[in-house]
C-alpha cells in the first residue's frame, strides 16, 4: 500500500488509536522511551534513529503556507510513500504531516508576531514543530512544544536545525487534565479529531483560560469532528486561509484553514 493510501488510513481511521493514546497517557510515554520525556536545547540524538529519519523523509518547504519554514516530511519522493505501512518502524508518523490547521496557525504567527512577541508559548500536539518555530521567529520569550511521540520529538529538533534555531524545550507526555501551566498563549492544531479527546480538550482549556487567563488559538480546517463539537459556540474566527494546491491534495480536497480564537462563556457549567 502506498503512503497515499495508508495516509488516508491516518485521516479516516488510524486517528482514533492516536485519540486513545492522548486520553490514556497520564504523564509520560511508554517505558522504551521514557528516558525521552524531555528534550532540552543541546541533548544529542539517538544516531540510529536521526539517521532514519534523514534518509526517510524529505526537506521541503513548497506547497504549505508557511514556505519560510523548511521541515522533514514524508513526500512522494519518499521511500515510505509507496513502501507498506507496517515497515515503518517507529509507530504513525502523524509528525511527518503538516496538517492544515498547524499550517494556518504557523502562517498567522508569521503574519503576526505582535501575537507571540514577549510572550510565554505552548504549541500542543506539536506535531512537527512549525508552529513552535514560528513562534521562535516571531521573538516568543518563551516557547514548549508538547506530543506524546517521541520521534515526533526528535523531528522537532531536526527541523529546528534547519531553520538555523536553536532547539526549544520538547516535552513527551499527555499534559491534557494536568495543572494549568502559566502560559500567556497555547496553540493547538487538527486535533479535534475524536469526540472524547474533544471533550477533555475543551475541559482543559477551559480551566486554563480560567485559572491563568490564557489565550487559546486552534487550527483547524473546519472538519465535521470540530465544528459539531459543542467548543464550536466558544470559538470567534480570526482569519481563513486558502490552501496551496499540494495541500488541497493532500487532504481530501480541503480548500481552506482557519485559526479561532477560544473564548469560553463565564456561563458554562464546572
Amino acid at each position: 500500500m502506498a503512503f497515499r493510501g495508508w495516509k488516508r488510513l491516518l485521516l479516516l481511521g488510524r486517528q482514533n488509536t492516536f485519540a486513545k493514546a492522548w486520553r490514556s497517557r497520564r504523564g509520560g510515554p511508554s517505558l522504551r522511551w521514557k528516558r525521552c520525556c524531555h528534550w532540552n536545547a543541546g541533548k544529542s540524538l539517538d544516531p540510529e534513529v536521526r539517521a532514519f529519519l534523514e534518509e526517510n523523509t524529505e526537506v521541503t518547504s513548497s506547497g504549505h503556507l508557511t514556505p519560510e519554514i523548511r521541515l522533514r516530511l514524508l513526500t512522494p519522493r519518499c521511500r515510505f510513500w509507496r513502501e507498506k505501512p507496517d515497515l515503518w518502524p517507529y509507530g504513525d508518523p502523524f509528525w511527518a504531516i503538516y496538517w492544515p490547521g498547524g499550517q494556518a496557525l504557523s502562517r498567522y504567527i508569521l503574519d503576526n508576531p505582535r501575537v507571540v512577541k514577549g510572550r510565554s508559548v505552548l504549541d500542543l500536539g506539536s506535531g512537527c514543530g512549525a508552529t513552535a518555530i514560528a513562534a521562535v521567529m516571531s521573538g516568543a520569550s518563551q516557547v514548549l512544544a508538547n506530543d506524546i511521540d517521541p520521534i515526533a520529538g526528535m523531528a522537532m529538533i531536526l527541523n529546528c536545525e534547519l531553520n538555523h534555531l536553536n532547539p526549544f524545550p520538547i516535552a513527551i507526555k499527555n499534559i491534557i487534565n494536568s495543572e494549568a501551566g502559566n502560559w500567556d498563549l497555547i496553540v493547538l492544531g487538527d486535533m479535534f479529531y475524536d469526540e472524547q479527546l474533544a471533550d477533555g480538550l475543551h475541559h482543559w482549556l477551559r480551566k486554563c483560560t480560567r485559572i491563568q487567563q490564557t489565550e487559546v488559538l486552534i487550527g483547524d480546517p473546519g472538519r465535521h469532528q470540530f465544528l459539531s463539537h459543542s467548543i464550536r459556540s466558544q470559538l470567534h474566527k480570526v482569519i481563513e486561509y486558502s490552501l496551496p494546491e499540494y495541500t488541497r491534495q493532500e487532504n481530501n480536497g480541503l480548500t481552506s484553514s482557519i485559526v479561532w480564537s477560544y473564548q469560553p462563556s463565564n456561563s458554562l457549567e464546572n
